[in-house]
């Protein structure tokens, strides 16, 4: 009786680390492709009111730093948006955009967002086409 316990222990701790294991290999990834062409966009954006989220994290000391783009140019260089894309990916979680501090901070607290955003709401709620495009990124969304 308790050799079979013993083996019924064992099954489920195998059972356990094996689920687990699919747990953290289900998490998607994130695609470059899309960050840059539908994610760094986002970036520059200017929304009436607010301020484009550049102005604020280009070369910041906080956690959502972005490159300064070249002067006079529309858009990162490559080697930015690289440097970018590694920033950023930091601040989600892969398949999970309600625990990515990418989109929870600037939302809007009623929506429930963080209390505290110095560049204002960006998003006055989870239905805001950009909080969704970069919910989908998140999601593991390619091109």
């Amino acid at each position: 009786m308790a050799r079979l316990a013993i083996v019924t222990a064992a099954a489920v701790a195998v059972a356990v680390a094996s689920a687990s294991q699919m747990a953290v290999r289900a998490a998607p990834t994130l695609d470059y492709d899309f960050f840059k062409q539908r994610v760094e966009p986002v970036f520059l954006q200017k929304r009436t009111g607010l301020t484009r989220c550049v102005v604020c994290h280009a070369e910041s000391n906080n956690a959502f730093r972005l490159e300064k783009p070249p002067r006079g140019a529309s858009a990162w260089t490559e080697e930015q948006s690289r440097r970018n894309f590694e920033m950023v990916s930091k601040l989600v979680n892969p398949g999970d955009p309600d625990t990515s501090r990418l989109l929870m901070h600037p939302l809007a607290p009623e929506a429930g967002g963080g209390a505290y955003h110095s560049g204002g709401r960006q998003f006055k709620s989870k239905d805001d086409p950009e909080w969704k495009l970069l919910a989908e990124w998140i999601n593991g969304k390619k091109l």
